[in-house]
């Protein structure tokens, strides 16, 4: 996943008819601290040396240049990748670190924290490193894309990194997203500049074209900017700065089904800007699929969102196949009193269908994550600082609307942590910081939710903040790519 400053300013909000009204929009379902955030620590002088608050518990600083994607290996949450724009990416690992959380930087200035050293340092690049993904399920391989719009594969075996096989097909590479399907390991799509949309597989054992090209897609006519497989991996959805979401069917899987979509064998659902009730003036730029794979969301310009029906393959039509539309009017067509599917059924249903129209921001939607069932909420960021939470079961109604989250910068990712603690939502931003809130109503201690805020990056116009993180599986320890060119190491007990 590629981490990197947000890609665009917002327009006018669209006025187009919306299938939810704008007072259910704006609606707030109240959790007792609508107040905003207080926006820090006031001012303490314009003294030329800055003295920055430093939480973290170890750093990685041998990046010369902005890091501008970061990546954690999916069995062994302690190897983390980072790439940036000194063309190089580096491996090292987060393992020699205690748990024992240091003392506070302010009571501690200098608590011995770890400097991190490289397991590996891949070149080769001629450009910034602008995506990087391990492969699933076994992390395989490590996928560098750069701004030089070359491709390269390397093997993780014994922690040797060594190069496979390379690939340059498209001026630049914006993400690379590794697919979950089970029956297809080591497959994975790219988006490019150029609004291409490629899929390969990695077959080590074919020495002659270990990097098997799979399907090509070329209906974007503007940069593809984002990428989400389908929890199954059977669908992928991408968007563009042209306005277009398409949701691409590479193996054929629901064209075997019998799902056709409107363009035909290459999409199973394709939307674009000649649909006025799609359209985002300004592009979209960010996209997420609902853990039970009914619907998609796409962000963009002007704090636009659309909710769009998926098709259903080899699911049963029940209940958890329209999780998060109750209150939408949606309802599969094979209804749920009939008998549950095997693996070749398929329901069209509401594939295609804009289920919901939705703006609570004033500029760009950067950033979108679903919680993990049975919590039901929708994280939005935005450039104007803004955090939305939307609650899929009741209209997408906004639950909290959190308008300072990154003081007055961008925010520039949300992810909800897995397991117990799903209710907890991590986020970086321009300012420099990370923070995490509990999304629970009625919870919130301060700030509308804030529950740890982590600093020790500089913020904008003084290094440009933070551009990604990775936090495993439980969310205890965090790690940053750095617009400053350092990866940060939180820890946290939460």
């Amino acid at each position: 996943m590629s981490a990197s400053r947000p890609h665009h300013e917002g327009t006018e909000p669209n006025n187009d008819v919306a299938l939810l009204d704008a007072d259910e929009a704006a609606e707030e379902i109240s959790d007792g601290s609508d107040e905003a955030m207080d926006s820090g620590p006031e001012d303490e002088g314009n003294d030329e040396e800055i003295q920055l608050p430093n939480d973290s518990v170890a750093h990685f600083d041998l990046h010369t240049d902005s890091i501008f994607a970061i990546a954690q290996h999916p069995l062994d949450p302690s190897i983390i990748a980072t790439g940036g724009g000194d063309d190089t990416t580096y491996v090292f690992s987060t393992s020699i670190l205690s748990p024992v959380l240091p003392q506070s930087y302010e009571s501690n200035p200098e608590p011995g924290r770890a400097s991190l050293q490289p397991i590996a340092k891949l070149t080769g690049h001629k450009d910034s490193i602008n995506a990087l993904a391990f492969t699933l399920p076994d992390s395989d391989y490590l996928l560098t894309g750069g701004l030089d719009g070359r491709l390269r594969a390397h093997t993780t075996a014994n922690n040797t990194y060594t190069l496979l096989s390379e690939a340059q097909e498209v001026p630049e590479i914006n993400f690379l997203a590794p697919c979950p399907h089970p029956s297809y390991p080591n497959t994975f799509a790219l988006g490019a500049s150029d609004g291409s949309v490629w899929v390969y597989t990695i077959d080590a054992t074919d020495k002659a074209t270990p990097l098997q090209l799979q399907q090509t897609y070329f209906l974007h006519t503007q940069s593809c900017t984002a990428g989400a497989w389908t929890p199954d991996g059977k669908l992928l959805a991408t968007v563009s700065e042209d306005g277009s979401l398409y949701v691409w069917d590479p193996f054929g899987e629901a064209s075997a089904a019998g799902v056709v979509g409107s363009v035909g064998s290459q999409a199973v659902v394709g939307l674009t800007t000649e649909d006025q009730r799609f359209a985002v003036e300004g592009g979209l730029y960010s996209v997420a699929v609902a853990p039970g794979g009914a619907f998609t969301v796409v962000g963009g310009a002007g704090g636009m969102i659309r909710v769009v029906g998926l098709p259903r393959l080899g699911v049963a039509p029940s209940g958890s196949a329209t999780q998060g539309l109750k209150g939408v009017g949606a309802k599969n067509k094979s209804g749920g009193g009939k008998k549950a599917g095997g693996p070749d059924t398929a329901s069209s249903g509401q594939a295609g269908q804009i289920l919901a129209s939705l703006q609570a921001q004033g500029d760009s939607v950067e950033t979108l994550a679903f919680s993990a069932p049975p919590l039901t909420l929708l994280a939005a960021g935005s450039v104007d600082s803004s955090i939305v939470l939307f609650d899929t079961e009741h209209r997408f109604a906004v639950r909290r609307h959190i308008r300072e989250a990154h003081e007055e910068f961008a925010v520039v990712k949300v992810e909800f942590l897995s397991g117990p603690t799903g209710y907890l939502l991590t986020s970086c931003g321009l300012d420099g910081a990370v923070r995490r809130w509990d999304t629970r109503g009625g919870t919130a201690a301060s700030g509308q939710g804030l529950v740890k805020e982590w600093r020790g990056h500089r913020g904008d116009g003084e290094g440009g903040g933070v551009l990604g993180f990775v936090q495993g599986r439980n969310g205890n320890r965090i790690v940053t790519a750095g617009d400053d060119g350092v990866s940060l190491v939180f820890e946290s007990t939460s």
